[in-house]
């Protein structure tokens, strides 16, 4: 039984299929902790904060009124001194020529009264955009520090080790936001997250392009991965939501938690994370990526696109707690149809936009994320959502699963067939997006409101969409010249040094076989 084991795990070492598993389920974990608090910390905060503060401001109650309030309810009081107006329990009564008369209490003014199921304070929840957008933000923004650095190591110790660090950190802030009862360490246990994304997402999908040397399939792995993320964006909300209704804030990271250790085994028995395997070749620096103008684009439009639903994700639910009265299940739920959409689009285009062009799906792509940013607002109920969401979550699996092949296939065209740093910068993307987008949303929706706030990146995304035309025949390496002068519509093909395709995982003989083959 033992031999069959190690049998069985020597040939998973060597699979593909079982790495695209691994950085699959690593995705999925990473965006369900980074979609689960969508909906707990709202109002999490709002309870512990606002409600709480109010209930110990809240004046004594009524047992201890003074004893005053339980004499008899007299309607009047006659005397025969003076014709005053007294006022007995409550109650207002005017003598006039030894006659009394009562008068009935007026009710102090106040202001109308909310509807049904609305959350008080409405300038609490006003300003909790801000702070919510802040905490959002701080793990995009602590990622996008961190991956041009990743990317390096990925060049010089491999991708398995990064993997697992990944994992660990990952860990620590699941458990960390099981247990975090104020904003503070909230805001710790989000940004520690950030930290290990940023290694697992980096060295994943540069994993992945490694393995998977074929254009065509290598698009077609990166649609599955990519499904993975949306998975966990798709079961991240809703499940959040639930849990956190029903049954604690806890619970839902310490499921998280669990899920992550079971994480760990996996890449412990398929990638040998004590192993350090650096690529046989010096990969391209970092800023002459940054100085490559179709770099740029295909980065751009992973950052607009997700720039769209990363603003949703701390205004969508405060904004449906003041128009909609919504209860905290429906603030999950309302990103439902977005993560269904987007588990479809990037599993469905992950191979249609090899045949129909990925510049095309990219360009449709932006220009139906504008659109759909542009209906959220004319939503009156949740049900209202479900067009414009459904339409924001399918457009952005368009863009995602036509542009990060197309990182891949620009560095094997114009640079090093070596793809971590190329993978930190899309990944740099998306943190730009995530990072920008609930931190300047959050001020921007206090300034401007809720549907300026919408049309706003909705333009940006429909004007930024034509650029994607530039991707349409990027220019190989020796080839500037020509390609350029001859402006012809062409799709580049040819690769500058074609790479030697080596088995999974990489031995120290790998090299000198390549070396042999060529």
């Amino acid at each position: 039984a033992v031999a069959v084991a190690m049998g069985w795990l020597a040939a998973g070492r060597a699979s593909r299929g079982l790495v695209l598993l691994v950085v699959f389920v690593a995705l999925l974990l990473d965006n369900m902790l980074l979609t689960v608090v969508v909906p707990i910390v709202p109002t999490f905060l709002y309870a512990t904060e606002y409600e709480g503060a109010n209930s110990s401001a809240a004046p004594a109650p009524a047992a201890m009124a003074p004893p005053a309030l339980e004499a008899p309810p007299f309607s009047s009081l006659f005397s025969y001194f003076d014709n005053s107006t007294v006022t007995v329990s409550g109650s207002t009564s005017s003598v006039v020529n030894g006659t009394g008369s009562s008068v009935p209490p007026q009710p102090p003014a106040s202001s109308p009264p909310l509807p049904s199921g609305c959350p008080e304070g409405d300038e609490f929840l006003t300003r909790e955009n801000v702070r919510v957008g802040l905490l959002f933000a701080s793990k995009a923004l602590v990622q996008l520090v961190v991956n041009p650095s990743v990317g390096l190591l990925t060049n010089r110790i491999g991708y398995h080790i990064p993997m697992f660090i990944g994992f660990i950190i990952m860990f620590l802030s699941t458990v960390m936001f099981a247990f975090s009862g104020t904003y503070t360490l909230l805001f710790i246990a989000r940004a520690l997250q950030g930290i290990g994304s940023s290694f697992s997402s980096v060295a994943g999908l540069g994993m992945l392009a490694s393995v998977y040397t074929d254009d065509c399939e290598r698009g077609n792995a990166m649609g599955i991965a990519l499904g993975g993320l949306a998975l966990g964006v798709l079961i991240g909300a809703p499940f959040g939501s639930l849990m956190y209704e029903f049954v604690g804030k806890s619970a839902p990271f310490l499921v998280l938690a669990f899920l992550a250790l079971l994480d760990g085994a996996l890449q412990l028995c398929i990638l040998q994370p004590s192993k350090i395997s650096p690529e046989s070749t010096q990969g391209t620096p970092l800023l002459t990526l940054l100085r490559d103008p179709y770099v740029l684009v295909a980065a751009g439009a992973l950052c607009f696109s997700n720039m769209g639903v990363a603003i949703l994700e701390p205004t969508l639910p405060i904004w449906m707690m003041q128009t909609m009265c919504s209860p905290k299940w429906q603030l999950g739920m309302a990103f439902l149809p977005a993560s269904i959409s987007y588990l479809i689009g990037t599993n469905l285009f992950g191979i249609l936009a090899n045949k129909m062009g990925r510049w095309l799906c990219s360009l449709v792509g932006m220009a139906v994320v504008g659109l759909s940013l542009l209906c959220v607002p004319l939503a009156r109920t949740i049900y209202g959502l479900i067009v414009p969401n459904g339409g924001l979550g399918f457009a952005i699996g368009m863009v995602d699963s036509s542009v990060m092949p197309i990182m891949g296939q620009l560095v094997d065209l114009r640079h090093t067939s070596v793809y971590g740093t190329v993978y930190a910068i899309a990944d740099v993307a998306f943190c730009v997006g995530f990072a920008v987008g609930p931190s300047a949303g959050g001020a921007v929706v206090r300034a401007v409101g809720f549907p300026w706030l919408m049309v706003g990146i909705g333009a940006i995304n429909i004007a930024y969409a034509p650029l994607c035309w530039l991707l349409r025949s990027p220019p190989a390496k020796d080839e500037n010249t020509a390609i350029l002068s001859q402006g012809c519509p062409m799709q580049t093909k040819s690769y500058t040094r074609p790479k030697v395709p080596r088995d999974f995982p990489v031995t120290d003989d790998s090299d000198v076989e390549a070396e042999h083959t060529e």
